[in-house]
């Protein structure tokens, strides 16, 4: 513990040294980050001794990866709170690393002291004699073996009760140096949620997908039979009028209803438009069969994960039925554009006001973006325009 305490005060200037060259001949540049690597795996091996020392289990910290651009490497030491945790644990382990073992060292020379001095307590004078357990003189010699062996039971039961203690003591504050805050554990907690939500929404996205490609290849092709054969059946009768052409008449057109209403069910559940032609495709066939005039600037879209581009398909699908039932709108404008986020802007030239309690379908909106954790904005001011603004996240 005491040389590795020394060691680690060494390393704080040079550490120190290290980042006041940045600013002056920028080596600092290639040099901290490689001086931070070696740091985060000094502090790994004392997080390790301690959580043996203690019994406890603790997750190791990733390393710095240094194969990245100097930038890349800068980012990591600048936003990962392990780097913050790593120099205050730099800092936190000098000083106890000092003590601690110093007064362990102690409590040995209790030991140490009344085996080498008590049988030379004659050699003392006579006016300082020898002191052991701190204030009793030794003047002849069953003082000296009396209170020599007081002092070494009660420097060796000290030292059995207070040394393991003293360690146990540095590994806790070891490890709660090197532990992440709650503020770390949140933000840990909210990543991990949201690559599980992510995971989990496009598992969802996947099976509307396969359950679309069921129903449409299987129980729709089977109902299209089945109303062709009735309808062979009809044509077949002489008579049009009897009870059999009622019944053939009646089964045919619920058939035929049937499938209307599970073509409806599809479309809600995974647009086939969407696994067909991808979301731009299917943004401009919204523009092309839309009732009014659909403006659509698609150029700086990139492909998104299922779920987004299903939320992004029905958000644009309901904008564009709002402008035209609504607003009385001539021209809307919708344009998409996609990074991390999915940016999607649906302008219209109507007269404004939206009032989300009047049906206007915006609160479907607002769901839809709610459950990828997105953002809606409404600016309907009254005399138009409106504009629907909402934000999707893409990454995992």
């Amino acid at each position: 513990m005491f040389p590795s305490a020394l060691a680690t005060m060494i390393g704080l200037p040079l550490l120190a040294v290290g980042v006041l060259s940045v600013a002056v001949g920028g080596a600092g540049l290639v040099v901290v980050p490689r001086m931070m690597a070696g740091l985060r795996k000094w502090a790994e091996w004392h997080r390790g001794q301690a959580a043996r020392l203690l019994g406890v289990a603790v997750p190791p910290t990733a390393d710095l990866r240094l194969r990245l651009p100097v930038r890349d490497q800068w980012r990591q030491l600048l936003r990962g709170p392990e780097s913050r945790r790593d120099l205050r644990w730099m800092v936190r382990h000098i000083v106890p690393g000092l003590l601690i073992p110093l007064a362990a060292l102690a409590l040995v020379g209790l030991v140490v002291n009344a085996v080498l001095e008590a049988p030379l307590w004659w050699i003392f004078p006579a006016d300082d004699p020898l002191r052991l357990l701190v204030a009793f003189p030794v003047t002849d010699w069953p003082g000296a073996i009396g209170l020599g062996m007081a002092q070494t039971v009660v420097g060796a039961a000290l030292t059995w009760w207070a040394v393991p203690k003293l360690a146990r003591l540095h590994a806790r504050a070891c490890l709660a140096a090197l532990a992440p805050s709650e503020a770390d554990q949140l933000a840990a907690r909210v990543g991990e949620l949201t690559e599980s939500r992510s995971s989990v929404l496009d598992a969802h996205a996947a099976e509307l997908r396969r359950i679309e490609r069921d129903l449409h290849d299987g129980t729709q092709a089977r109902l299209v039979a089945i109303a062709m054969r009735l309808a062979v059946a009809r044509e077949a009768l002489d008579d049009d009028t009897g009870t059999v052409a009622t019944l053939l008449k009646e089964a045919h057109e619920g058939t035929e209803e049937a499938m209307t209403e599970l073509r409806q069910v599809i479309s809600t559940m995974y647009p086939p438009i969407l696994a067909d032609r991808g979301l731009a495709g299917a943004v401009s066939a919204l523009a092309a069969r839309a009732g009014i005039r659909v403006v659509t600037d698609l150029h700086d879209l990139h492909p998104v994960p299922a779920a987004v581009e299903t939320a992004a398909y029905f958000i644009v699908a309901e904008a564009i039925t709002n402008a035209t039932k609504h607003s009385q709108a001539d021209r809307v404008t919708v344009r998409l554009a996609s990074d991390e986020t999915l940016h999607i802007e649906i302008t219209d030239d109507g007269q404004g006001g939206v009032d989300e309690s009047q049906g206007t379908g915006i609160a479907g909106i607002k769901k839809r973006a709610a459950a990828l954790d997105g953002t809606v904005t409404i600016v309907s001011p009254s005399g138009g325009p409106t504009s629907i603004i909402a934000e999707l996240p893409c990454a995992s």
